[in-house]
């Protein structure tokens, strides 16, 4: 305990204060607008952000978000992983490759999709004209309808590499004495995959979706820099809806009761991943 105790003080002064006193502010109607009348309201916090329709809106918005998100994340990494588990010729030099997108921050990522998605020069619109796609270029992130999918592909294109270096190294895992029983009953390629392959990954599935799932739920870089939860609130998420009510209407109780409502949902997200995909390894 001697030994662990820097590393103690160093997580209650980064960590663990922040959280308890983020939960103490929210309690209390904290706005900088006028920083000396600071009355303690107990939870009408969170019933006001219960109240506000824009809160529902933008938890439907951020489930839809994290879903297509996850869901893209699993299957392409799945197959990443499959492909370099392979041996064949330049697997090295891929796998160097994939981790290039994982290395770029978030910002640097969110400046260079705003590029590719430009409605003037961008490289999306370049390309689909000149396959003839499309006759004219498209204003993307300007439609409702398509924001949340291509933010959504944007964070696709940041995470899969971790999650397939996880997803691989699970794989890396898994003893080859099953493959060749399998063989040897007669298994083919699919069947392997099914019934070998899948039911060893679970554990890599597991950690992949919770991580990924608390990344998506709380995910705020890519839709302040794309589009500032635009256009017409169509990216407003949970994680925007933070930002806007402590920096821009800087009433920093409700904000941190939003936040607060965040950290729970992440939270009973990764508990329901855990007790459900858990049970099964």
């Amino acid at each position: 305990m001697l030994f662990l105790a820097p590393m103690l003080v160093v997580l209650s002064v980064v960590a663990v204060f922040p959280v308890v006193y983020s939960f103490w502010i929210s309690l209390f109607d904290l706005r900088l607008t006028r920083p000396r009348s600071v009355p303690f309201v107990w939870f009408d916090n969170y019933a006001q952000v219960f109240a506000d329709p824009l809160f529902w809106t933008s938890v439907a918005r951020t489930a839809t978000f994290t879903v297509m998100a996850v869901a893209a994340i699993m299957v392409i990494a799945t197959l990443m992983a499959l492909l370099l588990n392979e041996e064949f010729r330049g697997r090295r030099i891929l796998s160097a490759v994939l981790l290039v997108p994982w290395a770029i921050p978030y910002v640097a990522d969110g400046l260079m999709w705003k590029w590719i998605y430009d409605s003037g020069y961008g490289a999306l619109n370049g390309l689909l004209y000149q396959l003839d796609f499309i006759d004219k270029y498209m204003v993307w992130l300007g439609d409702t309808r398509k924001t949340l999918a291509l933010i959504a592909n944007a964070f696709v294109w940041k995470e899969v590499p971790l999650a397939t270096i996880l997803l691989l190294v699970t794989m890396k895992s898994i003893p080859a004495d099953l493959y060749g029983a399998a063989k040897v009953d007669g298994a083919n390629v699919w069947q392997r995959f099914v019934h070998v392959t899948l039911p060893a990954l679970r554990p890599g599935f597991m950690l992949v979706m919770i991580y990924e799932t608390m990344m998506a739920v709380r995910h705020f870089d890519l839709f302040f820099i794309l589009t500032e939860g635009g256009p017409a609130n169509a990216s407003h998420v949970l994680a925007w809806d933070v930002y806007v009510e402590t920096f821009r209407k800087l009433s920093f109780g409700t904000g941190a009761a939003l936040a607060y409502l965040i950290a729970l949902i992440t939270f009973l997200l990764a508990f329901s991943i855990i007790r459900t995909m858990g049970k099964k390894l």
